[in-house]
């Protein structure tokens, strides 16, 4: 698999430059600080970047190879959702994200109870957004090294993906990126099987018809900030361990 290098918005990435005839939407949706940006990067770069902005919603492409088949990944990074006196925070934005997906990835951190409980009432906001269909949904627990910090009962995960009918991961996007990749690439395995191949002059005229009102523009990522981050979080561990 390789990864696209000028990562982009759905509005900026020219779909004739894509040659892929399938275009696999991921949209990642759960609690702030969960870790979802970190697990968005991890699947596509293989790295570990500790330290972020605070998200406020990016589309990363990818292409990789599908049973010998070219397919183009677009996952969409949602800001992290709050539960406040109206409700939950940032709807608006994340179904719009849901609407525009071909799959979910809900994530809760083993850290926070709080990123838990809101798992339940995020899934029931991805069934009223899609009235007319249903959705492909994981459920995805992050930060499993944290283990002098957990909170969240190794059973509980996959007990509520049971009652929620999803498939259930729990990985470390800073330990492990195998179990990042495998929830991730399972899921576009699975998404490929159930789409049919279109042409793709037809999928280019399509892209247009969806650049208008369901992802509003989010902020383009830079590859290059990116990988300035994990040189420095880099050279932070070097000095480290030459001051000790």
């Amino acid at each position: 698999m390789r990864l696209i290098q000028n990562m982009s918005t759905i509005a900026e990435y020219p779909s004739a430059e894509c040659p892929s005839k399938r275009v696999i939407k991921i949209a990642v949706i759960g609690g702030s600080g969960v870790g979802k940006t970190a697990l968005v990067v991890r699947f596509l770069t293989k790295r570990f970047i500790g330290d972020y902005e605070r998200n406020v919603g990016n589309l990363y492409n990818r292409e990789v190879q599908i049973d010998g088949e070219q397919v183009a990944i677009q996952v969409q990074d949602t800001p992290g959702v709050e539960m406040n006196a109206n409700g939950l925070s940032c709807t608006d934005q994340v179904s719009r994200s849901i609407q525009w997906a071909d799959a979910v990835v809900m994530v809760f951190s083993v850290t926070d109870c709080r990123s838990f409980d809101l798992i339940g009432q995020l899934h029931q906001l991805v069934t009223r957004t899609l009235t007319d269909r249903s959705l492909p949904i994981i459920l995805v627990a992050n930060k499993a090294d944290l283990l002098h910090v957990r909170h969240v009962d190794a059973q509980e995960g996959p007990l509520l993906a049971s009652s929620l009918g999803c498939s259930f991961y729990e990985v470390s996007a800073s330990e492990d990126y195998s179990q990042v990749h495998g929830a991730f690439h399972r899921l576009c395995v699975d998404l490929a099987k159930q789409q049919p191949q279109t042409p793709v002059n037809a999928a280019s005229a399509g892209t247009e018809k969806k650049r208008s009102p369901l992802i509003p523009r989010p902020k383009s990522p830079n590859m290059q900030d990116l990988k300035r981050r994990f040189k420095q979080v880099l050279s932070a561990k070097v000095r480290t361990v030459t001051s000790v």
